[in-house]
């Protein structure tokens, strides 16, 4: 959903801010893990082909990953990637988003104490971070700059503060967060307006058909989001690759870096397997209906849904991101947009009276 003024499709506002942002975003977080250089080069040049102009990573994207080409690996090799590739664009039409609050350096720290200086939401630790990200990205500046979860030994104060400085020397444009609840982001809403700070205009949640937050989102974040025009930009909307239609019940998980991690988790544990097989089943049988992928239409769903401006879509390789782009043109029936909710429907504790 966009809010405010309207721009020709496929272009949609976040939230009330400036930004118009293509309908998907790009994600980044196999940059330097399963996709190297050459091909994340591939992946981004593929989306801005088709129009793609919103590009989202983060500082610590892909500290987790074994090494690169020799090289330790202590986070900021996404960053590093996309600056590369940015040096060939015209800057102006790209907007760009990364986000601080997750470590660097985590696997080579010396100590604990070394490690803590090197992550947070402190005005130090922002300050040092926005820095490094706009170095890396080799840019002057960040079109949304995102917090990537809370920290709770942090004053949202002193965030917000530190956010608002970056905003006005200009090296931010605009503030988003990630990960964060409902309160929480009330807290920081709440903050910005009575401390006179610069505030969040989106929200990045995990969001799919098979997210455990699911009805965290839709029963209390979603009804933040709309009230407050606040932009949503789900990540993981494939839920890592399970949606991808790659999976079949009763087969060997398929061969991937993300199999073990995601898959065995949401389609062996007895609790949640038989549920989730039976959504990733009846978004087969949609697609199928469709002819279109069981990515296209798990997309497609969560493009439909109240509040949400763009999700995030990542991908391994160019040919894996244009059959994803391929179904974006496709608008699902209520019929089925009825059916798949119905599928992935969670129980509801309470009875929200206020809308």
């Amino acid at each position: 959903m966009s809010f405010g003024a309207q721009t020709t499709a496929p272009y949609v506002q976040l939230g009330k801010s400036g930004l118009f942002v293509y309908q998907v975003g790009l994600g980044t977080m196999q940059f330097g893990w399963s996709a190297d250089e050459s091909t994340s080069h591939s992946i981004l040049d593929t989306y801005a082909a088709q129009g793609g102009n919103f590009i989202d990573t983060a500082d610590c994207y892909s500290s987790w990953a074994s090494n690169m080409g020799g090289l330790r690996n202590e986070g900021g090799v996404a960053e590093a990637i996309v600056g590369r590739w940015l040096t060939s664009q015209n800057r102006y039409d790209i907007i760009l988003a990364t986000k601080v609050r997750a470590a660097m350096g985590e696997h080579f720290a010396d100590n604990r104490s070394t490690f803590k200086q090197r992550e947070g939401l402190s005005r130090r630790w922002i300050i040092q971070s926005c820095e490094d990200s706009l170095r890396r990205l080799q840019t002057d500046y960040i079109d949304l700059y995102q917090a990537h979860f809370i920290d709770p030994l942090i004053p949202i104060e002193e965030t917000l503060s530190v956010f608002t400085d970056l905003v006005r020397q200009g090296k931010v444009r605009y503030l988003g967060c990630s990960n964060y609840s409902a309160w929480r982001l009330m807290q920081a809403l709440w903050t910005s307006e009575v401390k006179g700070l610069e505030s969040f205009v989106s929200l990045q949640p995990e969001y799919n058909l098979l997210a455990p937050t699911r009805g965290d989102f839709e029963t209390e974040l979603a009804q933040v989001c709309e009230h407050y025009k606040i932009g949503v930009t789900p990540y993981s909307p494939l839920a890592g690759g399970v949606l991808s239609g790659k999976y079949r019940r009763g087969q060997a998980l398929p061969a991937s870096v993300r199999a073990t991690e995601n898959a065995e988790k949401r389609l062996t544990e007895q609790h949640v397997s038989e549920k989730n097989w039976h959504i990733i089943e009846t978004l087969a049988t949609i697609a199928e209906k469709n002819q279109l992928t069981s990515a296209q239409v798990a997309i497609n769903w969560l493009r439909s849904q109240p509040c949400v401006t763009a999700p995030i879509i990542g991908a391994n390789s160019a040919t894996q991101l244009q059959g994803v782009l391929d179904g974006l043109n496709t608008t699902l029936s209520d019929d089925d947009l009825a059916i798949l909710s119905q599928a992935s429907d969670f129980y509801r504790p309470r009875t929200h009276l206020e809308t």
